[in-house]
């Protein structure tokens, strides 16, 4: 895919507008979704694809009528679909769905609406003074707030769930029949059964009792649940679970390729359980290398229609907690089932390569097997093995060889246009209560690089395999020969150009140049700039700002390719016991080899919005329930004074992270009485009118811990006078 294609290809957004102005031009009638491609000029594969992922969005967002399989018109007045999003202060803002338009509104127009459902409004004539156009809702959509995780407060005949999630603007009356067991001061889940006026309370039952609201661990599965994370399996699941074999029938291996005698084995963290993927690595008579990347076969065990595989889809990914995982399968499957332990037979879905010194992938297959992992080492003992130790150990040649294979196709990646943003990320040390001992940042090792890059290559591979020109596996698809059969590709697009605009700006008042390409950025470009940072005092913020400007990596049908990554195909083959994406991926793949007819596009697209929403949100939980403990462990240090730098600048405050303690915390432009302080937008800088002194991203300073706000995972800051 060179840069004249990419370009090309018309963007999401572009292709909306088509599809809603051709149904405009079309409104007495409903139209197949090869109907309106066909209409819009749409005559090649990928963009098509790519097409239909918009049209299941729309549809799902009731931008279009649908009917069975064909799409129609929606008549569009002053009234718009959105979701609503509050704040914790009493008002809101609604998202349309079809545009990027955004509304405000006040809290006695939200009607009986609560944050995250989805609207439909009566938009406001625009004043000149406005910055946005107000709104009223009129309508809701779809109730998607169904119920809210909080504590419970006990009044005696009746109760008040007090929510955690502060942009639910209202408490949930409980009546004294359905307290469900709960008891003062503890955290609860409770339904949202009736909310008939906004000038009274939602009523509701209480589900489930968590725990005590001062208990750590509880804090951290009620701020999770109040994410929208499922913590348990239904009944139904578990019984399913439970009913599967762990034994292997002898048939079953028979049917399969037998790699049990490779010397196999798998590389993971000290405390995982569920063991996704295994290789082994052997050098050829003619010096390259055969590679073997073995998954765990899920895709045997978890068949469709059954309540697992529901279970599953809806949870589409595991959730790694600050102190815990939520998996996507039940533990019967994730760590015992499925997981590729050691010594033990397993099914697998393999990717075999045979690799050339330099990189390459010259032959490939993509197979069903048996395998049997000789060695479970974890990232610790794996670099052991790399850095010359424990060398009478029959695997830790294997590990220095495959070590030496990725450090070349790291470099390979890097010269072909990956952008290396390194690596930001904090664990947190907890004790056996769950309280925080320690905050470090993760190292990354050879061991964790060697494990990435073989599972970028089996990824690349298994999506070039069904989606590149030229390969093996074809089939008649929309009237063409010759096109890629529907499949599920990690897709990640190119930068917003405003925000690269920014981001040059930004890195220019630190004295570095982003060159820009036609209004964007290049990845060669990007990635030099983040060359020459490394190890400047400037490098986490700019790398963070960075970051910020990116397009979102996703899933979808239609291929754009990675633009983080440098690849023209790619998709998640690797992690199937905790990505659903990858679940479906062994199937298409299992399906395609017995020359089966492919499945809906529109059901492929919808899958993969469902799957990228639910990692964001994922996302999101993870980093708060860190947070979480971040501010609990600073609680400790209440007082204290620390050297930080600078990590961001507001009109309304100072962003500094602490150097030692490895937390964010603000210093809050109404305690800088010091002077009369002034955001200079242009430089990202707050500078003092009458003595100069300034602050900007990047400068070191000292800082006094004034607070730390458990609830709303505030730390507060003040500058010492050693700063001033």
């Amino acid at each position: 895919m060179n840069k004249t294609e990419t370009q090309a290809r018309p963007s999401a957004e572009e292709l909306r507008q088509k599809i809603l102005h051709f149904l405009q031009e079309h409104p007495d009638s409903a139209h197949r979704s090869g109907d309106i491609a066909k209409g819009l000029g749409i005559d090649d594969n990928d963009t098509y694809l790519r097409f239909c992922d918009v049209l299941a969005e729309m549809s799902a967002q009731r931008l279009v009528e649908q009917k069975g399989r064909k799409y129609k018109h929606k008549a569009q007045t002053t009234h718009r679909t959105g979701v609503l999003k509050c704040n914790e202060q009493g008002f809101g803002f609604v998202q349309a769905v079809d545009t990027d338009e955004e509304f405000f509104i006040r809290e006695p127009h939200m009607g009986e609406a609560l944050h995250g459902d989805l609207v439909r409004v009566a938009v406001a004539a625009k004043a000149a003074k406005d910055k946005k156009r107000e709104c009223e809702v009129v309508e809701i959509v779809e109730r998607r707030r169904t119920q809210v995780v909080g504590t419970f407060h006990d009044r005696g005949n009746f109760a008040f769930v007090e929510p955690d999630d502060r942009r639910i603007l209202q408490e949930v009356y409980v009546s004294s029949d359905d307290f469900g067991g709960a008891n003062d001061g503890e955290k609860v889940v409770v339904s949202i059964d009736r909310f008939d006026s906004r000038k009274a309370s939602p009523e509701g039952r209480i589900l489930r009792v968590i725990g005590p609201a001062d208990d750590p661990n509880v804090r951290v599965l009620s701020l999770a649940m109040s994410m929208d994370v499922k913590a348990d399996f239904p009944k139904a699941v578990e019984e399913e679970a439970n009913d599967i074999p762990v034994e292997i029938p002898q048939s079953e291996i028979d049917r399969r390729l037998d790699l049990r005698h490779k010397d196999t084995f798998t590389i993971d963290p000290d405390d995982a359980k569920d063991f996704d993927d295994a290789i082994h690595i052997e050098r050829l008579d003619n010096d390259n290398f055969a590679i073997g990347v073995h998954i765990a076969d899920v895709s045997h065990y978890v068949q469709p229609d059954t309540a697992i595989n529901e279970e599953a889809l809806d949870r589409a990914t595991s959730v790694y907690l600050v102190d815990r995982t939520i998996p996507m399968l039940p533990e019967k499957l994730s760590n015992q089932v499925c997981s590729l332990r050691p010594n033990e037979d397993k099914l697998a879905f393999s990717v075999l390569m045979e690799v050339t010194p330099k990189g390459e992938v010259v032959d490939y297959d993509i197979r069903e097997t048996v395998i049997h992992s000789k060695q479970r080492l974890t990232y610790d003992r794996a670099q052991d093995y790399i850095d010359g130790g424990y060398p009478n150990d029959p695997v830790a040649s294997e590990v220095v060889q495959a070590n030496r294979l990725a450090k070349t196709l790291t470099n390979k990646r890097l010269r072909e246009g990956a952008i290396d943003f390194g690596s930001d990320e904090v664990k947190v040390i907890l004790d056996d209560n769950g309280h925080p001992q320690d905050i470090v940042r993760k190292e990354r090792l050879d061991a964790n690089r060697l494990i990435e890059e073989l599972m970028l290559l089996a990824n690349r591979t298994v999506a070039s395999h069904i989606g590149a020109p030229g390969h093996n596996t074809r089939v008649r698809t929309n009237g063409q020969d010759d096109d890629p059969l529907p499949f599920i590709y990690r897709i990640h697009d190119t930068p917003d150009g405003e925000k690269i605009r920014q981001l040059a700006e930004y890195v220019r008042v630190f004295g570095h140049e982003l060159p820009l390409t036609d209004g964007n950025v290049t990845n060669d470009d990007l990635g030099t700039l983040i060359d020459d940072i490394k190890g400047q005092s400037e490098e986490q913020v700019i790398v963070r700002a960075a970051l910020r400007a990116m397009s979102k990596a996703e899933y979808a049908v239609g291929n754009i390719g990675h633009y983080g990554l440098g690849f023209d195909y790619y998709s998640h083959f690797t992690s199937p016991i905790r990505r659903y994406p990858d679940l479906i991926v062994h199937r298409l793949l299992k399906r395609y080899a017995k020359g089966e007819a492919p499945p809906s596009v529109e059901d492929l697209a919808a899958y993969c919005k469902h799957c990228s929403e639910q990692e964001r949100n994922a996302e999101e939980a993870e980093r708060e329930s860190v947070k979480l403990k971040q501010v609990e462990y600073v609680q400790d240090h209440v007082g204290d004074t620390f050297e930080g730098v600078v990590s961001g600048v507001t009109k309304f405050g100072v962003f500094v992270e602490l150097t030692e303690l490895l937390v964010e915390g603000l210093v809050h432009v109404r305690d800088m009485d010091d002077d009369y302080y002034v955001y200079d937008e242009s430089t990202y800088t707050m500078r003092g009118e009458n003595q100069g002194k300034s602050y900007r991203p990047g400068d070191s300073v000292t800082v006094e811990v004034v607070g730390a706000d458990i609830d709303s995972r505030e730390i507060d800051l003040l500058f010492t006078d050693e700063d001033e």
